[in-house]
């Protein structure tokens, strides 16, 4: 069997189903560049449920509740663009290393993912050929054209959390999270504590890593960008209303910061 042939065996997405990435504003003016590696929910029809249940395909395990009417209102608020991925976490986690166990997971939290079971290294490497390559390649095409224009970017990541996890409340409002890069970070966490009626985790309830999360590691770190992931608590932006106040005060939030960053000649 040649190269071809064994690619088209392990196709995964076919002419029915929708292109991995979603973009908002690409020609956006702001510093700022967003992505949200778990915006969308979408299953390949090739994989059908994966034996999962409906319920539990609309709950956390699946994507970031929430982020993604964050992410759009947030890009058209800021004149930002954002570069976000459509098909479910549970198909392949485009935040995760791609050798890591949790990049396609057998379990996610106590749900058993029966479709992701003893699958073939064909079949995995097609859903890195066709969902997490394509986002990530588009995220470095955009920072590629943005240094060669001498464009100031500046990575955020969005991701939301839920309020409880493995029955542990968690009280955060809002968190940043880094690892190397702490010049972000620390300037968003100053502003948020300003804020005065929110609770901000500090690398809470997530702290980046190269073994967890791949987007900062790469993207940011990796390119040499000053770089944050904000995480916002899914039960406050799980209805539109939600998502608007948030997006405006993230908006408002994070326009204060670009000026200091300027200051500190930083974009």
């Amino acid at each position: 069997m040649d190269l071809h042939t064994a690619e088209a065996a392990d196709q995964l997405l076919d002419e029915g189903d929708i292109p991995p990435v979603h973009e908002v504003n690409a020609g956006g003016t702001s510093p700022f560049l967003l992505t949200s590696d778990h915006y969308g929910r979408v299953l390949p029809r090739a994989l059908g449920d994966l034996g999962v249940t409906e319920a539990e395909l609309t709950r956390h395990i699946a994507w970031d509740i929430g982020i993604a009417g964050v992410a759009e209102r947030l890009a058209r608020l800021l004149d930002a663009h954002l570069i976000a991925q459509r098909y479910s976490r549970l198909v392949i986690d485009c935040n995760r290393p791609p050798a890591a166990v949790s990049s396609i997971p057998v379990i996610s939290e106590a749900t058993a993912i029966p479709r992701n079971e003893g699958i073939s290294d064909g079949e995995r490497e097609a859903r890195r050929r066709e969902i997490f390559e394509p986002y990530h390649d588009r995220i470095d095409a955009a920072i590629d054209a943005r240094l060669h224009d001498k464009w100031p970017t500046v990575l955020v990541s969005l991701h939301s959390f839920t309020p409880v996890y493995a029955g542990v409340a968690r009280p955060w409002h809002i968190a940043a999270l880094y690892n190397r890069d702490t010049v972000l970070p620390q300037l968003l966490l100053k502003h948020l504590r300003a804020e005065g009626d929110l609770v901000v985790g500090d690398n809470e309830p997530y702290a980046v890593s190269d073994l967890t999360d791949y987007t900062i590691p790469v993207h940011g770190e990796g390119r040499g960008l000053v770089n944050t992931g904000i995480e916002i608590r899914q039960d406050l932006i799980a209805d539109h209303a939600g998502q608007q106040q948030w997006a405006e005060r993230l908006a408002r939030i994070l326009a204060e910061v670009a000026v200091e960053l300027k200051a500190e000649l930083l974009v």
